[in-house]
């Protein structure tokens, strides 16, 4: 089952919340918050991954191991967010391509 943001409450802790530059630079230019995407990904709403990628999510919440989301701005671009794996100490936020 994936979970759907618009009912449900967190699935999981963020740990510290950090971002990347890149990051930090597309959120404010689209005039958005990060807030807003990372309260969809602790919620279970993991944006635009593939199903393969949303099914392993879902284990995470079981199993422990990292928790990836992907969403796009207003401005089109793309933002990853990322949980590691328990004890789930840290969230980034970052764009792909500073993977």
């Amino acid at each position: 089952m994936i979970a759907h943001a618009n009912n449900d409450g967190p699935k999981f802790p963020l740990g510290q919340t950090v971002a990347t530059p890149g990051a930090l630079a597309a959120l404010e230019e689209a005039g958005e918050s990060p807030s807003f995407y990372l309260s969809r990904h602790q919620r279970g709403d993991w944006g635009l991954v593939c199903d393969e990628d949303k099914a392993a999510n879902e284990a995470a919440l079981n199993d422990g191991s990292r928790v990836l989301s992907a969403y796009e701005l207003s401005t089109g671009v793309k933002i990853w967010i990322l949980t590691e794996a328990s004890p789930r100490s840290s969230t980034t936020l970052l764009l792909p391509e500073e993977y």
